[in-house]
């Protein structure tokens, strides 16, 4: 009688590899859908033939090679490698078709990818001469990256190990019970924000292909755009407000879009992060207009238009701009933009940073702190936060480990900002840009680009990607290989 094994362990990872390997490479050819409208591309199409394929070949080998063999549970923190090697897979698949055209290196096209994946926005790529097929892959990349590429590849299949790979991937977000309906639900709220953004935006005189690529770009908070000035070459303000509107609602909690959809504003209302973006939209935008308003002669409206639409951009991480260069913008301005560029935006959004719920948390652990000193030793508070209008309780468990993430994202700062300055960059120019690649927001001040410095590329790479996986998960994975390494030796 043949007893077929099961598997577990690395032959486990390397088996749900195979199937996501699969999967990458179906998303590499969905740009093919670029060519009937723009037949003279045809000969672009090899380029994504090719990793897709190989991508599909391989990943078709390494399920059958595993065919009929029950496997076991992911072992602890092995869901935190498979998460980490999906999205390395991911990225390099996707950089093949920019290597193969020729006109980018390795280290440019793994940036680009990874610029796309974790919906950044800095670009190596010039978009006045490139193909229309190559402008949406990009789009794609930001919206499968947004969503997550590990929610969108697992709800596409089960749900047997997906919710543990879904919770490894930094979402807090499960909707309903189901991991699967969880997922859809996601992508139809999306979806359906993306068609009614992409009429507004034709609406408003785009072309039907530069109005879904925006539409996506900007729910998706990347900012990749097909204009190399952004959407300041419409020079449109109701391009400008419907970008704004769709920037806010890919920066916002999932919970809270579902709660929007079943009419629960009082509960929209009392989310922290809900308050917590006021505070800073009544704040910021103000001083962004006093500190700009000389600069634009005076003029009023245009100075808030140019205020708003700048800072909705950096705090929800998309990155789009109307203005030409901020070279030249006032130091203030530039500050401002940087903090906001760290706060980030909502839990289990599409953006990064260090989230609004974080930085919520903290304030009011430091408020917490600060009362217990003056109160009775013996009194034993308990602390609550709002969390999509419930009263939480908050451990202190939860604060530690609140601080301890936001410790690494600043050490982590400290560190690219630093590595840039020793490129011969000034403090300002490298915190801008560090905080922006960190941030996935995609923001620049020119450090970024085609000649960039590879040293400057490869550190910008490494902050997307460890913004969009907020550490945790690298840090988890890189400590259990090296472990299991340790036990082999």
């Amino acid at each position: 009688m043949n007893i077929k094994k099961n598997i577990s362990g690395y032959p486990l990872i390397i088996n749900y590899l195979g199937i996501f390997a699969i999967l990458i490479g179906v998303i590499n050819l969905i740009p093919l859908l670029v060519i009937p409208f723009y037949p003279e591309e045809i000969v672009e199409a090899k380029y994504f033939f090719i990793p897709a394929l190989s991508a599909i070949f391989i990943g078709s080998l390494i399920v059958l090679i595993y065919k009929g063999r029950e496997k076991d549970r992911l072992e602890r923190s092995q869901d935190a490698i498979l998460v980490m090697s999906i999205w390395i897979l991911g990225i390099f698949v996707s950089s093949l078709p920019f290597v193969l055209t020729g006109n980018y290196n390795f280290t440019q096209a793994i940036f680009e990818s990874t610029s796309g994946y974790s919906t950044t926005g800095l670009t190596v790529v010039d978009v006045t001469v490139t193909p229309h097929i190559f402008l949406f892959f990009r789009s794609l990349l930001q919206f499968v990256g947004g969503v997550g590429l590990v929610l969108v590849l697992t709800s596409a299949i089960s749900d047997k190990f997906g919710m543990r790979l879904y919770s490894a991937e930094g979402h807090s977000d499960k909707l309903v019970p189901n991991l699967i309906k969880s997922g859809r639900m996601i992508l139809s709220i999306y979806i359906g924000y993306i068609l009614v953004g992409s009429v507004f935006l034709i609406i408003f005189e785009m072309t039907p292909f530069e109005a879904i690529n925006h539409s996506i770009t900007a729910v998706a908070t990347g900012g990749f755009s097909t204009e190399s000035l952004s959407i300041g070459a419409f020079n449109s303000v109701g391009v400008e407000v419907t970008i704004m509107i769709l920037m806010l609602l890919g920066g916002t909690n999932f919970f809270v879009h579902l709660m929007l959809l079943r009419g629960k504003f009082k509960n929209v209302y009392r989310h922290v992060e809900i308050k917590l973006l006021g505070i800073l939209l009544l704040i910021f935008i103000p001083m962004l207009v006093i500190n700009l308003y000389s600069m634009y002669d005076g003029n009023f409206f245009h100075t808030l238009r140019v205020a708003s639409f700048q800072f909705i951009s950096a705090v929800t991480g998309t990155g789009f701009q109307t203005i030409d260069t901020f070279t030249v913008m006032p130091p203030t301005f530039i500050a401002v933009l940087v903090i906001v560029m760290v706060l980030g935006a909502g839990m289990g959004s599409t953006a990064g940073g260090m989230k609004q719920y974080r930085v919520a948390l903290a304030f009011k652990s430091l408020y917490w702190n600060i009362r217990e000193q003056f109160g009775h030793k013996k009194t034993i508070r308990t602390h609550f936060i709002n969390k999509i209008g419930n009263k939480t309780v908050v451990t202190k468990d939860e604060v530690v480990q609140n601080y301890s993430f936001l410790m690494i994202y600043l050490l982590a700062l400290f560190t690219g900002t630093l590595i840039f300055t020793g490129l011969g960059f000034t403090i300002r120019e490298s915190l801008f840009e560090f905080a922006s690649a960190l941030g996935t927001v995609g923001l620049s001040v020119g450090i970024v680009g085609y000649d960039a410095n590879p040293i400057v590329l490869w550190t910008s790479t490494v902050g997307m990607f460890l913004g969009r996986l907020e550490f945790y998960v690298v840090f988890i994975a890189l400590t259990k290989i090296f472990i299991d390494i340790k036990k082999k030796a």
